[in-house]
């Protein structure tokens, strides 16, 4: 358990880099130019490396089809609440959708290696891929609608050239492609420079952020979705669920990861309240070692 929480912590140097950068050099650091570079372009590396390192084995349907499953569940049950709540577009958007995008990959996969071994290599690898895309139609259209109409926020999914790269990544690894050794080296380059850039981006826009001016009502909801609603449904779900306890246990851990610094890439993409977005990763990342004990206990209970 040490080890998992130094891991953790250890991406913590990146995020405390963005930030003094930010409070040193002020305007000078360009937030969106950034993500921009990031999302259309290092993020695509980063889709590539991810789906081709280890095949995808499509007979592994299971774990994706049951996490997809609760995902839609939850969004259904929520979905009349958070209209009620938020009046605010943009805090409508982001209180929709912050919940579901999940750590799956960063924290996700080398935390349920940590619990369950590499048998779960597998399993969790299928599960961040339809977190990808989760992310990349859910969470872009809503982060889009904060500030764009329907027909443009739709739009904006086809656009991105990530959703492309896990199509084809995918359809690679259908077909046992296997790339060199250059290539790989070349992808893991990308793949890496991207998740540094993601969490120096994440503290850029920590810097300058407070608490205090984040509606409460929208911090009280996110980390209730994520740490509390979300949670009980899976629980109900994979308690009448015939599976292998592995299964279970891999869906129910990707399920409890905090808020994805993907929510900041997308909320500044779209101009949806970006400095909210990072506080609410940063909130649910700091709660998430006290909840991953008490997620660690109900497995028993699967």
């Amino acid at each position: 358990m040490n080890s998992i929480i130094l891991s953790i912590l250890s991406i913590y140097l990146f995020i405390l880099i963005g930030y003094m950068a930010k409070k040193i050099f002020h305007e000078k650091i360009d937030d969106k130019t950034i993500t921009i570079l990031n999302v259309y372009f290092l993020q695509v590396f980063l889709t590539f490396w991810g789906l081709l390192v280890r095949p995808v084995d499509i007979t592994l349907l299971y774990a994706p089809s049951v996490y997809l499953l609760i995902v839609f569940l939850t969004l259904i049950i929520v979905v009349s609440f958070a209209h009620k709540l938020f009046s605010h577009k943009k805090e409508y958007s982001i209180a929709m959708v912050a919940g579901i995008i999940g750590n799956t990959a960063n924290i996700g996969i080398p935390l349920n290696i940590a619990i369950f071994g590499e048998a779960s290599i597998p399993y969790a690898t299928v599960v961040n891929l339809v977190n990808i895309f989760i992310v990349y139609t859910l969470g872009v259209y809503y982060y889009s609608r904060g500030s764009f109409n329907i027909k443009t926020s739709l739009l904006n999914i086809i656009k991105l050239p990530i959703l492309w790269a896990a199509i084809i990544a995918i359809t690679l690894s259908a077909f046992h492609y296997k790339p060199n050794d250059a290539i790989m080296n070349m992808l893991m380059m990308g793949a890496y420079a991207s998740i540094t850039m993601q969490l120096i981006l994440f503290g850029i826009y920590l810097y300058g952020v407070k608490i205090r001016e984040v509606n409460r009502v929208l911090i009280s909801w996110v980390v209730g979705f994520k740490f509390l609603i979300l949670p009980a449904i899976a629980f109900v779900v994979l308690s009448f669920l015939d599976l292998e306890p592995l299964i279970k246990g891999v869906v129910f851990i990707e399920l409890l990861m905090p808020l994805a610094i993907a929510n900041v890439n997308l909320a500044s993409l779209y101009d949806c309240e970006p400095k909210t977005a990072a506080t609410l990763v940063m909130i649910t990342s700091l709660l998430f070692l006290g909840i991953l004990f008490i997620g660690l206990k109900l497995l028993q209970y699967l």
